[in-house]
């Protein structure tokens, strides 16, 4: 079905139904529609075209889904960039996307490289409010691109992923159905427009099921329980830093939040299976971790109805295949470790102008995500580690995440990532980074429980403090920035 008219059930179906709340301002889903209608109208006035790049580098605010769905109408493809993201980081997306011009804020057009042009937000909120409310329907078919999404960057220069209107309308009606979203379910929307995790999964799940959205400009601990009393929510998403901040609220707010939260899904970074089962004791309230790209969207989420496994990314969701591959591409048995390929209708159409990256990351239709994991007899997948970050020690394969699951077991550990480093005898060795309280530390027995439960060739060869991990907006390690470390 085209992503439109999916969007069509809430934007023509629903139109008198409350859908949308910013800052005490509410919304139709009329309204949304007449907004992006008059929107399209002024994108259309200022010469822009079908397939054509637009970029935005914004906040959250209701401007961003107008652009959203007015790009959807007439075929655009829009540009998210971070907002956290400064000079090198936009002088590369925007000169390897070349849009014709980014929306932005005053606040944040100072940041953007010179000679680029920029439309503010507000200026062309103003100027579309002149426009015809008539829809300007251009239209498109699943293999229209729709937006140019940079990858994070972790470990080197982001390469953009074109996603089509396909790849959006495939993910979003498959976790609608798959994670049971009605149209009286109320979403906190607190995830960054920006990325696929809040824009991909949460707004089209809210348009297709025609629920309620509060969107607050980013997540703020400080308000959360704020947030939660006063709205409701039956849905929210996060990435594990949010849920581990959740932790701290009194038991009894806990408790009530989680009486009304049916779903709290947390993805974008691995979730440790010790904030799984806290969140559960405090909640009352099972989190489901899943799993996708940006390349991908969404490919294996833990079941709605079944068990949500700690530590696990769950299943493959129904349009998406999954094999676990070794070096040469053959399928590994369950149980063994190998890249997981992922083939299906949310699979970008590849990186934009980079055609030896997107030889490198398909083969025969599958593309290869970089990440390693792990099938169980049952189906359940663990994920274990990008790819990049496998630690070969004397011949022997070394995978972070099972290190730092353990290391995150101790007391007074907040943060733990662990990387290879060069060793003259081993090749590399494993190094733990932590972001500790030092009062409550003990570096010899978190040594010592490591010794109990890891073979010799795992054990860290030191621990180094840090203040936090560096970490991109969406709660991924950047490991490049870590300090370098020497024996």
């Amino acid at each position: 079905m085209p992503l439109l008219s999916l969007f069509n059930r809430s934007l023509l179906d629903r139109a008198a139904r409350p859908a949308l709340e910013f800052a005490g301002v509410s919304s139709t889903f009329g309204e949304i529609e007449a907004r992006s209608n008059r929107l399209a109208h002024a994108l259309r006035a200022r010469g822009l075209q079908r397939g054509e790049r637009l970029a935005f580098f914004l906040q959250n605010r209701p401007e961003v889904i107008d652009l959203w769905i007015a790009a959807v109408k007439l075929g655009l493809v829009l540009v998210p960039v971070n907002v956290l993201y400064r000079e090198r980081e936009l002088k590369h997306i925007l000169a390897d996307a070349a849009p014709v011009a980014v929306v932005t804020s005053p606040d944040l057009a100072g940041f953007v490289p010179a000679g680029v042009i920029c439309w503010e937000v507000a200026e062309l909120a103003a100027e579309s409010a002149a426009q015809p409310s008539a829809r300007l329907a251009v239209g498109g078919v699943p293999e229209t691109p729709l937006a140019l999404i940079y990858t994070s960057g972790t470990t080197g220069a982001s390469k953009g992923a074109v996603l089509t209107q396909g790849n959006f309308a495939a993910n979003g009606a498959a976790l609608a159905r798959e994670w049971r979203f009605t149209e009286e379910d109320r979403y906190l929307a607190t995830l960054p427009l920006f990325h696929v995790h809040g824009l991909a999964n949460g707004v089209h799940c809210w348009l297709i099921s025609g629920c309620h959205l509060r969107l607050t400009e980013r997540f703020d601990h400080a308000k959360a329980a704020g947030w939660f009393e006063d709205y409701r929510p039956t849905v929210f998403f996060g990435v594990p830093a949010m849920f581990i901040r959740l932790l701290e609220l009194p038991a009894e707010v806990a408790r009530a939040i989680g009486s009304r939260l049916r779903l709290a899904v947390s993805g974008s970074a691995p979730l440790p299976a010790e904030v799984h089962e806290k969140f559960r004791q405090l909640y009352g309230s099972v989190i489901l971790e899943r799993y996708g790209m940006t390349e991908t969207l969404m490919n294996i989420s833990n079941p709605y109805d079944g068990e949500r496994r700690p530590g696990t990314v769950g299943l493959p969701l129904p349009h998406v295949s999954v094999r676990i591959c070794d070096e040469s591409g053959a399928p590994v048995a369950d149980g063994t470790s190998g890249e997981v390929w992922v083939k299906g209708t949310n699979v970008c159409a590849g990186y934009w102008q980079r055609p030896e990256a997107t030889a490198a990351a398909w083969t025969d239709g599958w593309f290869r995500t970089g990440d390693i994991g792990v099938r169980a007899a049952d189906g359940y997948i663990t994920l274990q580690g990008r790819r990049s970050d496998l630690i070969i020690s004397g011949g022997f394969n070394i995978y972070p995440r099972e290190i730092e699951e353990l290391i995150l077991e101790q007391p007074g550990v907040r943060e733990a990532t662990v990387v290879g480093v060069p060793d003259p005898v081993r090749g590399e060795v494993p190094v733990a980074y932590v972001a500790v309280d030092a009062a409550v530390f003990d570096e010899p027995a978190t040594v010592a429980y490591l010794r109990s439960q890891l073979a010799s060739f795992k054990q860290p060869k030191a621990f180094v403090r840090v203040d936090a991990l560096p970490r991109t907006a969406l709660g991924k390690v950047q490991k490049r920035l870590l300090p370098s470390w020497q024996a």
